[in-house]
This record gives structure tokens, C-alpha cells and sequence, in this order.
């Protein structure tokens, strides 16, 4: 372990889409490290059963609220509802995400927006309502969020995510400046592949492993990342331990975006039969998702 057990005890951290995936890992390894945590997304029990996880390894560390990130309203609430019966944040991971592949043309306003209003309305309106409270109460915090390194390139067949997500870093960079005088520091992550179930399903629809998310071999160290390390880098930027750094976005991904192709350029040998495809493995992987949440 690269951090004392007790790294982030004291710490009360929010995780958005903290059920699965990355942001799950994440809440595991700050758990393990001394914080509290409080999980986002919209399936309450998906969140129970991470929640239940974490507790039964590291005790009773880790809450859970179903909250939909696309309703400023509700993410004040719940936010509100944490301080009032838990304590004062000190961190936010916004996590939470929606992706799918997809040439641009064919990309409806309504699936735009399931992407931009969960990835870039949802980390602004739930950073919003930890940083109002961290200025009235004169409080430190700490927000991190994870990006892509589609911020720097662009990526075709994502453009969506990759706008929302470069938003973000827009967010990131300008609210280190604007709340470094509160004590409030920003930065984020920007990870390179990590595969979790539903967002290799969403990345990589078909059976052709040459179609989709990166593979392993194209990644310079050869391999794929493990969560503990993408958790190593959240205890660092979340602790008290850098709060010299602030502003910054920190790429953890073996060197992929340093080696051409980093982005779904390769997409562009695909023919429109095998979009037809990728089409309908993405909506029964969502239509799964969807059943999920509303049991």
C-alpha cells in the first residue's frame, strides 16, 4: 500500500456515479485509506450493494443517495440533506458519466444531451453546491474530477463526451483560480483505459476486438490500468498532503495518449452494417441498465 491506512481518516468525500466502474473502485480505495464516503447515481440499490462492500470490509465508512445529476435542484437537496446529518464534505470526485460510440450525423439531440447533461451540467452543478457551502462556512475542499485525454486531442465518434468533458477542464482550470483564495483546490484525472463492464459494453459493442475501446497492446507499458493506482492518485490530489497543486489535470495512462492512435480515429475503416450493429449492442446494454435502475 503507497498510503498510511489513515491517509484520508478525518475526510468526507462525495463520489458521483460511486455504484459502479471507476467510481465504485475509487470509493473502495478511499475507504480503505480513512474516508467517509457518499456515493451518487440513480439505482439505489446498485449504490446499496457498493456501499454494502465497502462496510463490510472497512466498517460502517460508506453512504449512499439516489440522485439524478441533471436536476440542479435535487443535487443541492442531497447535498444539503449530507451536511446537515453527516458534516461538511472536504472532497467531491465528480464521476459520473454517460458515453456511447457513434459517427456525429447520426446523433440525436436527445442522446447529445443524456451525454452533456450528466458529464458537464451534473459536475458543475454538483460542484457548485459543495463550493457555495465550503465559501459561506469558511472550509477547505477538494474536488477532482475524472477526465479523458480526449481533452487535449478530440476524439471522432465520441464528440459528445469529449466536449462535455473538455468543459470540465474549462470548469477545473477556472475555479482554481477564482476559489484559491477560499482554500478550495480543483484538478482532475485524466485516465487512459480502465475497463469496467458497462463502459467496455458502451465502448467496445462487437465481437471484433479491432472495433472500439483500446486493447491492451496498443497501450506503450502494454497493458491496461488497475483501479488501486487511479485510487493511489485520488488519495494524493484529495489529501492534505499537495495543496500546492491546483488547476491541473494529470493524465494516468501508460503513455497511450503519447502513442498515436489515442482516440476512436480507427473507427473510420467501420462500414455502416457494422454501425448497425454497434447501434443495437449500445441499446440492449442501455435497455439492460435502464431495467436495473427502475427494480
Amino acid at each position: 500500500m503507497l498510503f498510511d491506512k489513515s491517509a484520508l481518516a478525518g475526510k468526507r468525500i462525495l463520489i458521483t456515479g460511486g455504484g459502479t466502474g471507476l467510481g465504485k473502485g475509487v470509493a473502495q480505495h478511499l475507504a480503505a485509506h480513512g474516508a467517509e464516503v457518499h456515493l451518487w447515481g440513480r439505482r439505489l440499490e446498485v449504490l446499496q450493494a457498493a456501499a454494502d462492500e465497502i462496510n463490510a470490509l472497512h466498517g460502517p465508512r460508506a453512504h449512499v443517495q439516489a440522485v439524478d445529476i441533471r436536476n440542479a435542484e435535487r443535487v443541492d437537496a442531497a447535498v444539503g440533506e449530507i451536511w446537515e446529518q453527516f458534516g461538511p464534505l472536504t472532497g467531491l470526485v465528480n464521476n459520473a458519466a454517460a458515453n456511447f460510440i457513434a459517427p456525429t450525423k447520426d446523433i440525436s439531440p436527445r442522446g447529445y444531451e443524456a451525454i452533456a447533461s450528466t458529464v458537464m451540467d451534473g459536475a458543475f452543478f454538483t460542484t457548485l453546491a459543495c463550493g457555495k457551502r465550503w465559501i459561506d462556512n469558511g472550509l477547505k475542499g477538494s474536488v477532482v474530477s475524472t477526465l479523458v485525454t480526449w481533452i487535449m486531442t478530440g476524439s471522432p465518434y465520441v464528440v459528445p463526451s469529449a466536449m462535455s468533458k473538455a468543459a470540465i477542464n474549462a470548469m477545473t482550470m477556472s475555479l482554481a483560480v477564482e476559489w484559491a483564495r477560499y482554500g478550495i483546490r480543483l484538478n482532475a484525472v485524466a485516465p487512459g483505459p480502465f475497463p469496467t463492464e458497462y463502459a467496455w459494453q458502451m465502448l467496445n459493442p462487437t465481437a471484433d476486438s479491432s472495433v472500439g475501446a483500446t486493447q491492451a497492446d496498443e497501450v506503450p507499458m502494454g497493458r491496461y490500468g488497475e483501479i488501486a493506482e487511479l485510487g493511489n492518485l485520488m488519495v494524493l490530489l484529495l489529501s492534505d498532503g499537495c495543496d500546492y497543486i491546483t488547476g491541473e489535470t494529470i493524465v494516468i495512462d501508460g503513455g497511450h495518449h503519447l502513442a498515436a492512435p489515442s482516440t476512436f480515429a480507427g473507427l473510420n475503416k467501420v462500414t455502416d452494417e457494422q454501425w448497425k450493429s454497434i447501434r443495437e449492442a449500445a441499446q440492449a446494454a442501455s435497455d439492460k441498465s435502464k431495467a436495473q435502475r427502475s427494480v
